[in-house]
């Protein structure tokens, strides 16, 4: 009887995995993700409604019983604070986040004002203020620190990861939550790890095979294959919905892809649609086995920890790869660590000084489905997919552009500098100029140098 029920199970599982490979491999979809993203969009905004709502009568019930209980001399107080919040609400802005000083615009203000020579050094103290005033903003809250955290949401999306009680606003919005929450993990969970099990699993044994395949062309057609249908599954397993913007431009020749980077799924979402050679670091574990199945029949370039930071190692296998034509086109996240998707932190140089075509790519997600975003400091990888494996969705826009060549006499720093600019603009995240690294390191000394200097000569005047 134990055999025959392991048959009966049997049929529909092969049947499900079947299916799975099959529109993994012609690129199709039966629809059902989307419209479960319009569902969830629908429940999201009778959520949004509802908290609004439920807000504006506690804000009056609290209002009513303010009039009912204050006395004269309370009324004063708080008209004095009201004339204090309107006065911050309609005057300047209190942080306005300028955490670089522009001293030599604000030195030459100085300058026609005082009309002193160059050489002479004031020690007015009203010259510090401006520096006390920054470092004051940037305390509360700086351009760096604020990109490593999850993206702050304009309205709940019924997820528990928030230190909000919505949940108990009302009994419908209860309701909703502990459906949502029995949902997640009693049926999407299981499902979308037994999906991520099926892909890695196809990896590994297609991979294996297309290796033993005498003959190249043939070989690198079905690891192109093989590689698309690998991630199409990993990104099936978190029900993600992808869009592709002008495909046009979409990467067909050996060069460089470089896109911005939120997360380790990017990898994940950009396949689908395109077949890549990957860069990077050897790991153990579950991406430690991905790494080696996709190595067997694909020309990905992996480093160990001590060989990646040996630079002219990397540049001259860039310079390898790309002078194949045959080879795909080399994926690469310039800004070295993850940010949370709001904005763009700089790009290393170094994919930028070997020369060939550089491929731009936007990749905007969508936060209110699943924060994508991996904060690295504070999440293992375990941990991470956990949390995406819980989420709703995995909802984003890749924009594909045209592709960029370095122009002549234009350095390195510039040209990545440049394609960095085009990447924020159409992906309308914040173009920053501050290292990614500061996630993990302190600022160098030679910057805290550039400052000190920039103030002595503020302190010059004609």
């Amino acid at each position: 009887m134990f055999y025959g029920i392991i048959n009966i199970c049997w049929i529909p599982f092969a049947g499900f995995v079947s299916f799975l490979v099959l529109l993994s491999a012609i690129n199709k979809s039966v629809g059902v993700r989307k419209a479960y993203v319009n569902i969830l969009l629908r429940i999201f905004e009778y959520g949004r409604v509802s908290i609004e709502s439920a807000s504006k009568v506690n804000q009056a019930i609290a209002k009513d019983k303010i009039n009912v209980d204050q006395t004269p001399g309370v009324e004063q107080v708080d008209g004095s604070n009201a004339k204090e919040s309107n006065e911050a609400t309609n005057g300047s802005v209190l942080i306005t986040r300028d955490v670089v000083l522009l001293p030599e615009a604000q030195e030459s203000a100085h300058d026609k004002t005082n009309g002193t020579k160059k050489e002479e050094i004031c020690f007015d103290f009203e010259n510090c203020l401006d520096y006390v005033k920054s470092g004051v903003e940037a305390i509360i809250e700086d351009d760096v620190t604020s990109r490593f955290e999850a993206e702050e949401l304009k309205s709940w999306n019924m997820l528990t990861r928030t230190n909000r009680h919505y949940e108990f606003i009302s009994w419908k919005i209860t309701m909703i939550w502990v459906i949502g929450f029995a949902i997640r993990y009693t049926i999407l969970m299981p499902l979308r790890v037994l999906v991520c099990f099926i892909g890695v699993v196809f990896a590994v044994v297609a991979n294996a095979f297309v290796a033993l395949i005498p003959f190249r062309f043939l070989r690198l057609s079905l690891a192109d294959l093989s590689f698309k249908i690998t991630f199409r599954l990993i990104s099936s397993s978190l029900s993600s919905l992808v869009i592709f913007h002008n495909k046009q431009y979409k990467p067909t020749t050996s060069g460089f892809c470089v896109a911005n980077h939120t997360t380790p799924l990017d990898v994940a979402i950009l396949s689908t649609d395109c077949t890549f050679s990957l860069i990077g670091q050897r790991h153990g574990g579950f991406l430690g086995v991905l790494q080696r199945a996709l190595a067997r029949a694909s020309p990905h370039i992996w480093f160990e920890r001590g060989e990646a930071k040996d630079r002219h190692l990397v540049a001259e296998r860039l310079k390898q790869h790309v002078s194949d034509p045959n080879n795909p086109p080399i994926l690469i996240f310039p800004e070295g660590t993850c940010i949370n998707n709001t904005s763009v932190m700089q790009f290393k140089k170094g994919s930028f000084e070997v020369g060939g075509v550089i491929y731009p790519v936007a990749i905007k997600y969508d936060p209110r489905f699943g924060d994508a975003f991996w904060n690295s400091s504070k999440y293992s990888m375990m941990q991470y997919l956990y949390m995406m494996m819980t989420s709703w969705a995995i909802v984003c826009d890749v924009w594909y552009l045209p592709p960029m060549y370095r122009q002549e006499g234009e350095s390195a720093i510039d040209f990545a500098n440049r394609v960095k600019g085009v990447i924020a603009k159409q992906g309308g995240l914040v173009d920053l100029v501050w290292d990614g690294q500061l996630k993990r390191m302190k600022p160098k000394k030679e910057w805290r140098e550039i400052q000190q200097i920039e103030f002595a000569n503020r302190l010059k005047s004609d």
